[in-house]
């Protein structure tokens, strides 16, 4: 007599972990995240947005659980954008038979909703989680996307064919009723770019979900472009920006690179830019550098050991460091912030000195997302001053020197 193990405050378990038994539980006590698993005898019925389980005891029927399957729980406004999926528990006619394709392994559900268009939070919300919620399964499990974007789906494809061998299903276009032993919605993360060893099967990392990247965008087959390696100079790829929190000087501040020793190239990633393009860039780079935003999520492409130098507008230090600094420092990275004074930033042209937007930017802060976008995420450019960036580049130069004849 199989009994239904009834939804209760739990700690989520990776999905595959439920081999006997049938129920549904959910683990909302994370931050971050909420994890619903439902397992036994599951039926996907994606047009009333419900993955049925056929209790095999009539006392377990009625059971349910809803989800909103994305990273991002705490942001009511973003959540609420989120495709709802059902979890129910139900007792089906006997011998009724719904299935038209049948599944062998277990499924997880995950929006490419959102703030997905961001690249920081395809990696943070949602790639790096699925890394986190799937590896284990060894490619044997099947994707299940709410809200779903073909664009995404192609931008993604060669690591999602790390995670898995089958098809990826767009929940809200199938008319099929998919069967599964096992489905969980919702996914696990650990952090700002971040993978916890310490919550990990096998103790993974942040360095192998790189090595997975590595997987994904550097076949064995393929042989980096060694034309730029004559010289032997290291390589720096600025990043550039567009809008806002440009660098103004940018010219001033490559031939200034290219007089230390660098060899410089500039890079503007678009939206039809492939990723592997980017990553085959940076893979085989000594230096990153580009002003705080997130494009520089690249960050994930660059090899341990060399050196990312993030500039720091005003106004952005917390952010700066907790987005980028820390998650480079885990990769092995050599991390270099660079604050910006007030001289170099063009909010001095717009305010007084003695206003808080350039004498205190913490008190600014403090009022909240809006202003702190407002003022120094949208408003301002910076203007480096090249003698004081000379210092910076001059001892990335010195880090890098020590592994130019290993990249």
């Amino acid at each position: 007599n199989k009994r239904l193990e009834q939804t209760s405050t739990v700690y989520a378990k990776l999905p595959g972990s439920y081999k006997d038994g049938e129920g549904i539980v959910c683990d909302r006590s994370q931050y971050r995240t909420d994890i619903c698993t439902i397992f036994g005898h599951v039926q996907m019925h994606a047009s009333s947005g419900m993955f049925l389980l056929d209790a095999q005891d009539k006392h377990n029927s009625g059971v349910e659980e809803k989800i909103r399957p994305y990273t991002r729980k705490w942001e009511r406004s973003v959540m609420d954008i989120v495709h709802e999926v059902t979890m129910k528990s139900v007792m089906f006619p006997n011998n009724s038979n719904l299935c038209d394709v049948v599944h062998n392994v277990p499924a997880i559900v995950f929006t490419t909703g959102g703030y997905t268009g961001n690249l920081y939070h395809e990696f943070n919300d949602g790639i790096i989680p699925l890394y986190i919620t799937s590896q284990h399964l060894e490619k044997e499990v099947v994707f299940v996307i709410v809200d779903f974007h073909n664009w995404w789906l192609t931008k993604y494809d060669e690591v999602l064919k790390q995670l898995t061998q089958y098809r990826v299903i767009n929940f809200e276009n199938e008319t099929k009723v998919h069967c599964f032993p096992e489905v969980t919605a919702g996914l696990f993360i650990h952090g700002e770019l971040m993978v916890d060893s310490t919550l990990m099967f096998q103790n993974k990392s942040i360095l192998d979900f790189r090595a997975l990247l590595n997987h994904a965008y550097t076949p064995h087959w393929f042989v980096p472009d060694k034309s730029t390696e004559a010289d032997n100079k290291p390589r720096l790829v600025v990043l550039v920006r567009v809008g806002s929190r440009m660098i103004l000087n940018l010219n001033e501040v490559v031939e200034l690179a290219e007089q230390i020793g660098f060899n410089v190239t500039i890079w503007k990633p678009l939206r039809t830019t492939e990723l592997k393009t980017t990553y085959r860039l940076l893979n085989f780079s000594h230096v990153l550098l580009g002003v705080h935003g997130a494009a520089l999520t690249h960050l994930l492409f660059m090899r341990p050991g060399s050196v990312f130098i993030q500039v720091i507008p005003l106004g952005t230090d917390w952010a700066a460091q907790t987005y980028f600094g820390e998650p480079a420092e885990r990769m092995g990275i050599h991390y270099m912030g660079y604050n910006i004074d007030i001289q170099e930033s063009t909010l001095s042209r717009k305010y007084d000195r003695n206003d808080l937007v350039l004498k205190n930017p913490k008190a600014v802060v403090k009022k909240g997302w809006e202003a702190t976008k407002q003022v120094y995420l949208e408003s301002q450019d910076v203007i480096i001053n090249l003698s004081k960036f000379r210092r910076t580049l001059i001892y990335a130069k010195k880090k890098v020197k020590k592994i130019t004849n290993q990249m």
